[in-house]
């Protein structure tokens, strides 16, 4: 009897088992990648819109709320807003200073105790961006309290690091005719130019800065710059009381005895009318003996020559 041999036989994926498969999940890889890049894409675009409408109002909103609290009490005019134009890396990058009622946005203090001030010196000035001097790096100055110079020191935080320009125009009248001015406060001596001014008109200019630009090129082909603009008007009755404002001081001892010296004047003229040893005169106020400011004694008959000279007809 003849036996034939065992025939083994494998198993295992075809050549075309294979290719379809591949094809299958490069198709499935496929569709997953542009998934991905599509909501990539779409975030990229939501925050550069974001950063186009909410980054430069913002900074404006920030500017306008500390001027609307701009503090002038017990101040002198110099003291009030100083506003210097300059220039960085061929961008305006003006600079202004003043002094605000708004909350401190910095707590200052030790380790133990942390504390923020209802008054604070606020400053906004700019320097070029040292990753990329085709920008600028705007800063917020905030001191504690009001010291002797109000518009130097304190503590400084970033704002914002993609500007290309910052302008401050000040206007010292209304109207249609005003012209605006580059600086103001810069001359102490200058009656016109210190103090508060009717106006300012602020220009920002935001380069916008997007998030992964080989993605959005798409849809921003080339680097798109925005300008913000706003005018904030001083209130006038601001303005016009500055001038009557009080102001704290300790009183000298010469205008205490100025003061003094006025005091006793009418109440000489007060007194001399109730009449004394004297009796009335011809035009008088009254007889007796008195004491003058300068300190003498002055008797009846020359109390009623004084007044005589004084108000006689």
């Amino acid at each position: 009897m003849i036996v034939s041999p065992r025939r083994t036989t494998t198993t295992g994926f075809t050549l075309v088992e294979i290719v379809v498969t591949v094809l299958i999940m490069g198709l499935m890889l496929t569709g997953i990648t542009r998934l991905l890049t599509a909501v990539r894409t779409s975030r990229d675009l939501v925050h550069n819109i974001q950063e186009q409408q909410l980054a430069g109002p913002a900074i404006l909103d920030l500017l306008e709320r500390d001027l609307r609290g701009v503090f002038i009490t017990s101040m002198p005019l110099k003291s009030h807003l100083r506003v210097m134009d300059n220039v960085r890396a061929g961008l305006d990058a003006d600079r202004i200073d003043f002094v605000a009622t708004t909350d401190s946005l910095i707590w200052f203090g030790g380790d133990d105790r942390q504390v923020r001030s209802d008054i604070c010196e606020v400053g906004y000035c700019l320097r070029t961006n040292p990753d990329d001097s085709d920008f600028l790096e705007m800063y917020r100055r905030e001191g504690f309290g009001v010291d002797e110079d109000p518009f130097e020191g304190g503590s400084y935080v970033l704002v914002h690091d993609h500007i290309t320009g910052f302008n401050v125009e000040v206007y010292s009248e209304d109207g249609p005719d005003a012209d605006p001015l580059e600086e103001w406060g810069m001359n102490s001596t200058d009656i016109d130019t210190i103090g508060l001014p009717a106006s300012l008109r602020i220009s920002l200019e935001i380069e916008l800065q997007p998030r992964l630009l080989r993605e959005t090129q798409g849809h921003m082909r080339q680097k798109q710059k925005f300008l913000y603009t706003r005018v904030i008007r001083l209130p006038e009755s601001l303005r016009l009381a500055q001038k009557d404002i009080p102001r704290y001081a300790i009183p000298s001892a010469q205008s205490e005895a100025a003061a003094g010296e006025e005091g006793s004047e009418e109440g000489d003229m007060e007194v001399g009318g109730a009449g004394g040893s004297g009796g009335r005169g011809a035009g008088g106020r009254g007889g007796g003996a008195r004491t003058a400011p300068d300190g003498k004694v002055i008797d009846g008959t020359s109390a009623v020559n004084s007044d005589r000279v004084g108000g006689g007809n």
